[in-house]
């Protein structure tokens, strides 16, 4: 008779618990779908906010922000388009605040504000698009850095890495640009889906792909309570070259001894690219130009060093031309004519040429954008370890 008691004094406590629980949640708002792909490639973006007086969407295809309207549930919306296939970030301005879209997992990896993706599908599908082939891994690595800092990596290994534990790969040391991290080729440049798809189509070789995080200053400062430097003023001054000379030890001293440690990776400097965008394409030049010994392949994305630099302190590329075009197996450079590094990476190109050095370049339509990005790494993943 005690035991019964007990169970049902115990039974109403749970459903008391279970009823207090139900109460004391706030009710739920009108689902919201963002962002919404129309089949005619326009697109519908929604955000729920019944108190706003104001919201705008930004996005890349867009040139200014546009307004949004409110309906009786206090979603506001838009639709726009169509919109040329391709990923875009975009954001809400919700009077004044510029925050994520709360109804999309897709962001943008940033060490600052991070901003929401739209990936409009082409009807041929595009590059970075996932298809039906077989599809490499992405893991995440975590090593000892500079300073007694611990380091973080993306890896992509292609398929069939786990299938056949004797071969060896060649390596593409990738860099992202200025604030952003090392998830950034990933998740907005689709670095494993384009080479899944080039690999498959025969087009690339079988490749492991490291992306690191390219801002180590930053990392060390976090990881021992200090605050985080700002970024330098101006692409070639003293602590831009600095900071470049700290990454470039870190690449050097710590990522790629521990990739080949304990990644099936074929250790000399014909096997080894170094590419990357914007700051990366900067920190690349120099981390290649300063090790010569080291790679063999280099990958120039809207990016350049000034000749000033280039006779300092990287005389030996130009004093010996015959030299570095032998050491080269590749020296790509591109830039998009609407980039504001245009200029600036146009006269790396005007250098090169008249110091006599071998290299390729594109100089295609956009701006200083991930998009633009896409399409550099689809056009020089083909050419590297052939």
């Amino acid at each position: 008779m005690q035991k019964k008691t007990i169970f049902r004094s115990l039974s109403l406590w749970i459903m008391l618990c279970i009823s207090n629980l139900a109460i004391s949640q706030p009710p739920r708002g009108p689902f919201v779908i963002s962002p919404q792909v129309n089949p005619d490639k326009t697109v519908t973006f929604r955000y729920l906010a019944p108190s706003a007086k104001e919201v705008k969407l930004s996005a890349q295809f867009e040139k200014a922000p546009v307004a949004m309207t409110k309906d009786a549930q206090g979603i506001w919306s838009v639709t726009l388009g169509p919109v040329a296939p391709d990923m875009y970030p975009y954001s809400f301005q919700v009077d004044g605040v510029t925050v994520m879209d709360p109804a999309n997992v897709a962001y943008f990896p940033n060490e600052r504000f991070k901003g929401s993706i739209v990936d409009v599908p082409g009807d041929t599908p595009l590059i970075h698009a996932m298809k039906d082939v077989p599809h490499g891994t992405v893991t995440y690595e975590y090593y000892p850095s500079l300073e007694g800092s611990t380091g973080s990596l993306v890896v992509y290994t292609p398929p069939g890495y786990n299938q056949n534990p004797s071969k060896k790969y060649p390596v593409f040391y990738l860099i992202s640009g200025t604030t952003d991290t090392e998830e950034t080729y990933f998740k907005v440049g689709r670095t494993n889906l384009i080479l899944d798809n080039l690999i498959a189509e025969g087009k690339a070789q079988p490749m492991i792909i490291v992306m690191p995080y390219g801002n180590p200053a930053a990392r060390i400062a976090e990881q021992t309570g200090k605050p985080k430097p700002a970024d330098p003023f101006g692409r070639e001054s003293a602590d831009a070259v600095n900071r470049a000379k700290q990454f470039e030890d870190d690449v050097i001293k710590n990522i790629i001894p521990y990739i080949e440690k304990n990644y099936r990776a074929i250790a000399n400097r014909e096997s080894r690219a170094i590419g990357g965008f914007s700051r990366g394409g900067g920190q690349t030049l120099r981390t290649a130009f300063g090790n010569m010994d080291k790679f063999a392949w280099i990958c120039c994305y809207s990016a350049y060093l000034a000749p000033a630099e280039m006779n300092t302190t990287y005389k030996h590329i130009a004093e010996n031309p015959d030299n570095t075009n032998k050491q080269l197996k590749l020296l790509w450079v591109s830039v998009g004519n609407e980039d504001f590094l245009y200029q600036g990476t146009v006269e790396f190109m005007d250098y090169l040429k008249a110091k006599n050095i071998n290299f390729k370049s594109w100089v295609n339509d956009g701006g200083h954008t991930w998009m633009n990005v896409k399409k550099y790494l689809a056009a020089t993943a083909p050419l590297l370890f052939k």
